[in-house]
């Protein structure tokens, strides 16, 4: 059984209904953020003594990824005991600690959910190993292939491949079965058709409400209902086919979050809720955050970060150049869905995801400031909760490693080895990972110009982009015009004014190429917002936007102008009337 830990007193804060509607939710993900004991990975204490950061920023909740007890195949999602921390992040005092640190400043905590798999170390994992085990159908657990030797190649139960390269599909020896993974072999993949499996992740999540969290971000969560185990057509000149299409949004999802809902009384105690969601479509997501429906609070969705791939190709590291008007229709499409029904999130990028400076921005140091600032006016003006990725407020950029050997992340590493078994180019392979690649995004905090950028006294886990010496907190708090500013202007912004939070969104001029310009109106209350969204000059054609005349700028990279002609990544936000 795993370990379920007395409870101690919490700090609890107050949870008004839809409070997370005009929160800000900055992420942390612990082995990066900030180290306290010099063994060169961020921990629990170290989060702790930077909380003073968050308040002067000014964000709402802290989402932090995990720090589970695991294995660590996939940075802490591969989950051997949800009911204790890891050693390399703490304890669960240290951890209680730090909710109770967050509570008294005010600031909500939201904990990483990881609960369509597993590790294959957990011991209800290890217990269904036994074919005569009572946690047997707790996994999915299938014979080889009729007609093919177990084990051998071509016998798995279908041709799916996983998100991480390879088979879906692990032969287990000791069972004589295999069993699923839609991610790396060490996680095999929980079997929500049981009720007991539904049980014991429930009681789990009330456990650790009762310790005081603030709501759950639900990793991969539309993936806990699976359609049938079928083989796929694959594509020519492949023997697999993408896992996803028969394992997202399947036919009892709405129906588990439902009863989720429910057992842990997510809604009756008013905790937050978002769903990340791969292949969700709009319906998917408006059935899912319909209040009516009491499942989630939002989802995040993946189509917008999915632009800059090739359609069609064969993943995320099939590179295509990126259309502003394309990514405008798209997120323009999303904000009209939920507009009466359901809720947005609004993010750039996260622990999954390239940095967003250098992937829709320009992370030169000649717009590097002015672009952050930009994207995170377009981001927070959309309708929605805004998250903030740890460095982001920092205008933290992508760190081109040129070698594999620089790479930790499993689906990179994995990646890199498929594709040249496929007769890839190693350069290409290398520059595909070098713009897409998670460890963009996994590189330590930047937090002053002292060694290894104040993260640690030791050796970092990952290599400090070595731009820390430029761009780092410390710099950035002391410069009032940095883009940390910018960011806890936006907060504010939103803190103060209803029409962020509740107005009606209107995209204009959707088919230009550099200006992206909306309105936000809140009965007599309208904000106009225009930004350039390229490096080179731009005009606002003057017949396209309401009249300046009164108008007030409330935030601005470039300055207080009622010029429609904009400089490079120049963007405004203006109150009308």
């Amino acid at each position: 059984m795993t370990s379920e830990p007395t409870q101690t007193a919490v700090v609890s804060v107050d949870r008004p209904t839809d409070w997370w509607k005009s929160a800000v939710v900055y992420q942390i993900y612990p082995p990066s953020f900030a180290d306290s004991n010099g063994d060169g990975f961020g921990d629990i204490v170290g989060i702790t003594s930077r909380l003073d950061y968050l308040v002067e920023l000014g964000v709402d909740v802290v989402w932090l990824s995990p720090v589970y007890a695991s294995p660590m195949d996939d940075n802490g999602y591969d989950i051997s005991d949800y009911h204790d921390v890891d050693p390399m992040f703490g304890t669960l005092e240290d951890l209680d600690r730090l909710i109770a640190g967050l509570h008294e400043r005010g600031i909500k905590i939201v904990m990483d959910l990881v609960v369509n798999h597993t590790s294959d170390e957990h011991p209800w994992f290890i217990e269904s190993r036994d074919p005569a085990s009572a946690k047997r159908d707790w996994y999915w657990w299938r014979p080889a292939r009729p007609g093919f030797e177990p084990g051998s190649e071509g016998a798995e139960p279908t041709n799916w491949q996983s998100a991480f390269s390879g088979s879906a599909w692990q032969f287990d020896e000791r069972s004589g079965e295999y069993y699923l993974h839609l991610f790396s072999p060490k996680q095999p993949d929980l079997n929500w058709e049981n009720p007991e499996v539904r049980r014991a992740v429930f009681n789990m999540m009330n456990w650790w409400v009762d310790r005081g969290v603030d709501g759950f971000r639900m990793d991969v969560i539309n993936l806990i209902s699976k359609h049938e185990l079928v083989d796929g057509v694959p594509a020519p000149g492949r023997t697999r086919v993408s896992c996803f299409p028969f394992t997202a949004n399947g036919p009892r999802l709405n129906e588990f979050l439902t009863e989720m809902n429910s057992e842990v009384s997510l809604d009756a105690q008013n905790l937050l809720t978002v769903g990340e969601m791969p292949g969700a479509t709009i319906e998917t997501a408006r059935r899912t955050t319909d209040p009516a429906n009491h499942e989630l609070s939002m989802v995040f969705t993946f189509e917008h970060v999915s632009l800059d791939s090739l359609p069609g190709g064969s993943g995320k590291f099939d590179l295509a150049p990126l259309s502003l008007p394309a990514l405008k229709e798209n997120l323009n499409e999303w904000q009209l869905a939920l507009a009466e029904v359901g809720w947005n999130s609004l993010y750039w990028d996260n622990h999954d995801q390239p940095r967003a400076v250098s992937r829709f921005g320009d992370d030169s140091p000649q717009h590097r400031v002015n672009s952050a600032k930009t994207l995170a006016t377009v981001q927070h003006m959309h309708k929605g909760t805004p998250y903030i990725y740890q460095g982001e407020e920092l205008g933290m950029t992508n760190t081109y490693f040129s070698r594999i050997e620089h790479y930790r992340d499993i689906e990179s590493i994995n990646y890199h080895a498929a594709a040249l078994s496929l007769g890839m180019e190693v350069e290409t392979v290398l520059h595909s990972l070098s713009v897409k690649s998670r460890d963009n995004a996994r590189t330590p905090m930047q937090w002053d110009d002292s060694s290894h950028a104040g993260f640690t006294d030791g050796i970092p886990w990952l290599p400090v982009n070595p731009n820390y010496i430029t761009i780092n907190a410390a710099a950035a708090v002391d410069d009032p015009n940095s883009v940390f500013h910018h960011f806890r202007k936006l907060i504010k912004l939103r803190h103060d004014h209803p029409v962020v939070v509740h107005g009606r969104f209107e995209l204009l001029l959707p088919d230009h190429e550099q200006i992206w310009a909306l309105t936000r109106t809140l009965d007599d209350q309208v904000l106009l917002i225009i930004a350039n969204c390229s490096s080179d000059p731009a005009s606002v054609p003057t017949d396209a936007v309401p009249d300046l005349t009164g108008a007030r700028v409330l935030l601005a990279t470039h300055g207080d102008s009622t010029s429609l002609e904009l400089a490079p990544w120049d963007s405004r936000i203006y109150l009308l009337g």
